[in-house]
């Protein structure tokens, strides 16, 4: 496994990290508490010693399968996850307010059965909270110790240079993969780079449709994630997403490598990405993604996917 520094803070990070949505139960199908555990655990003895969670997976089910997968590993891991989303019926809550992040924080540390947060980031942005408030409370709950770094997720540069005139904020997760490349237009992957901000990436494998398993159009359930939050499997989008992954599988099968490292691998490549986070639901699905690190594409392999992408986003029509 490869290693490299969160940004401004101590935290020496996997390149491919565990993302852990998918333990929550809620939003991507039927899935095994045991098993979750075993993957989990795999990942620790591959090497990959981050795992990104978050209270509104499951409801808190994630923290929880996450703290007993660490029992006896706490030393070999840093935890990430998060606070300020939750859930409503069919809606999702946005509250950054200085009396719930505190209070989310102590339900985290309980379900997680751990005596800190060694990167605490606030999940989304809140319009009625000022960030001057919700940053100031998280320097407070750093200086008892029950942090250990400040995160953010899904924040835009304005509202990033915001947080970073109160407190040091030292990573950034956000969208990106080979399909969604708004971090590279809008400039902020850049601006985190220019300004030391470690960038982890979440939806590296694009809901799993750049694992090349799909060729039709899969049909989901309503609560299932990949039908409301990833845009790839709807149509009349599908069609140019699935063409784009076609032509990369083929680079891949040149390669005689598995799409996933592929994908996996541009990720890890980009000037200012610290980590890709990915989701595994079985001991399989982590090895695939760990092997990821193994060689690197070349030059001439990140021209074509290049030129590819600007055939199928670019000039489609």
């Amino acid at each position: 496994m490869r290693y490299r520094i969160l940004g401004s803070s101590t935290l020496s990070i996997s390149v491919v990290s565990l993302g852990t949505w998918v333990y929550g139960g809620d939003n991507w199908g039927k899935v095994d508490d045991n098993e979750s555990i075993v993957s989990i655990q795999k990942a620790i003895e591959l090497g990959i010693n981050l795992i990104d969670t978050a209270p509104v997976y499951g409801d808190g089910h994630a923290e929880e399968i996450v703290g007993k997968a660490i029992k006896g590993n706490r030393d070999k891991v840093f935890i990430a996850t998060k606070c300020g989303l939750q859930k409503k019926e069919r809606t999702f809550i946005h509250d950054l307010r200085p009396s719930q992040i505190r209070k989310e924080l102590e339900h985290s540390l309980s379900r997680l059965d751990i005596e800190h947060i060694d990167l605490y980031q606030c999940h989304w942005p809140d319009p009625q909270t000022p960030i001057e408030a919700t940053m100031e409370e998280m320097l407070k709950m750093q200086s008892e110790g029950k942090i250990n770094h400040i995160g953010v997720s899904n924040f835009d540069q304005p509202l990033l240079e915001k947080a970073l005139g109160i407190a040091p904020v030292v990573s950034l997760q956000s969208h990106y993969s080979l399909l969604e490349r708004s971090m590279e237009e809008s400039h902020l992957l850049e601006f985190c780079k220019k300004r030391g901000i470690g960038v982890m990436t979440y939806g590296s494998l694009g809901g799993g449709i750049l694992t090349g398993k799909y060729k039709n159009p899969p049909t989901f359930p309503k609560k299932d994630a990949r039908r409301f939050f990833y845009p790839f499997y709807n149509e009349p989008e599908w069609g140019r997403y699935h063409g784009f992954v076609e032509a990369i599988q083929k680079i891949a099968q040149e390669k005689r490598k598995p799409l996933v490292q592929v994908a996996l691998n541009w990720l890890i490549q980009q000037s200012g990405v610290t980590t890709a986070l990915v989701g595994a639901r079985t001991i399989e699905q982590v090895e695939k993604n760990a092997q990821a690190i193994q060689g690197e594409l070349s030059e001439r392999d990140l021209i074509q996917i290049k030129e590819i992408y600007h055939i199928f986003f670019k000039n489609f029509s």
